[in-house]
């Protein structure tokens, strides 16, 4: 056996054992097809707030850039879809999915610290980072190109008799590998997650403009939520999981296998007066380590005050988190 084809097969093999759905490797280039797709979302300011996007163009379209002498990224799916009975009814007020357990970017960039040191162990000196939706990387352009899914309607990326509740993360390294190949798109004709979105966040197929989505108001904006958008939330007070539930994809999906991202027990039974009397201390207890510390205890109660009276609700100041 060739080293490309031994080591990846070892990679892939480690991966599994590590509890990642799949993994797929494409070579570290230019990404020729997004950058005008990228400009053209900037432009039209489809990032509302979110100026990080804007920053470090070159590098989000070119991993060399982030990783010297890059030549593979190995892109990896890490399943979080709840067991049933864990998730929230639909009477209650609804964080979204991805959420319900211990903050992902911990548990994944666990692993791939994990993967990588084993991939000096058994390849040798091997350089290279791990990429957990924290830096410039376009993970569902290269999940896309490594074969892993295609890039659905909703803007997420989908994986036949899989869906796409999970995560996505990557090694950028500076060593060749055997490198797969993308899928086909199969969205066909369905248009059920276009059509679902409250906010027209999906201005047009493929197209979600980030300022418009449930997820960008309540976690993401810092000011007030404006008026326009106000009884389009339902009782989603914590990202928005819509495009995913409707999508036909997503009835192959089945419970993740990680301990980390169990729900604490208490959640799926809060009704919604025991959310708008939440206190700091079960905020704490509730959300430790969850990724719900993004918007912080203020944040989450001007989300629920949104929601409960369908009106504008400035900003609170954020008080002991």
């Amino acid at each position: 056996m060739l080293p490309t084809a031994h080591y990846t097969a070892f990679i892939k093999r480690r991966a599994a054992e590590l509890g990642f759905m799949y993994c797929g490797i494409s070579q570290a280039g230019f990404l020729e097809e997004e950058a005008p797709r990228l400009e053209s979302w900037l432009n039209r300011n489809m990032n509302g707030q979110m100026a990080y996007m804007a920053n470090h163009f070159d590098k989000r379209l070119d991993p060399r850039l982030l990783v010297d002498g890059a030549k593979s990224v190995i892109s990896l799916l890490l399943n979080y879809y709840p067991p049933k009975e864990e998730q929230q009814p639909d009477d209650t007020f609804k964080v979204s999915k991805y959420a319900y357990g211990r903050d992902y970017h911990f548990v994944i960039k666990d692993k791939l610290k994990t993967l990588l040191q084993d991939m000096q162990e058994e390849i040798g000196e091997v350089g290279g980072r791990c990429f957990v939706d924290s830096a410039p990387v376009l993970d569902k352009a290269w999940a896309k190109k490594s074969g892993l899914g295609w890039v659905g309607k909703n803007s997420n990326l989908i994986t036949p008799g899989v869906g796409s509740f999970y995560f996505i993360a990557e090694l950028i390294v500076d060593v060749a590998l055997d490198y797969d190949g993308p899928i086909k798109d199969y969205c066909g004709t369905c248009t059920k997650c276009v059509d679902a979105c409250p906010t027209q966040a999906i201005t047009e197929p493929y197209v979600v403009d980030g300022s418009k989505c449930i997820s960008y108001f309540t976690i993401e904006l810092k000011d007030q939520i404006p008026r326009e958008v106000s009884g389009q939330f339902g009782n989603w007070v914590f990202g928005c999981d819509i495009c995913q539930d409707v999508c036909p994809w997503n009835r192959f999906a089945r419970p993740h296998q990680e301990p980390q991202f169990t729900a604490h027990p208490a959640l799926k039974d809060l009704t919604r007066g025991d959310w708008q009397e939440i206190t700091h201390e079960l905020f704490s207890e509730l959300f430790k380590q969850s990724a719900v510390k993004r918007t912080g205890y203020a944040g989450l109660q001007r989300n629920i005050r949104f929601v409960t009276d369908a009106a504008p609700v400035i900003w609170p100041e954020e008080e002991g988190s």
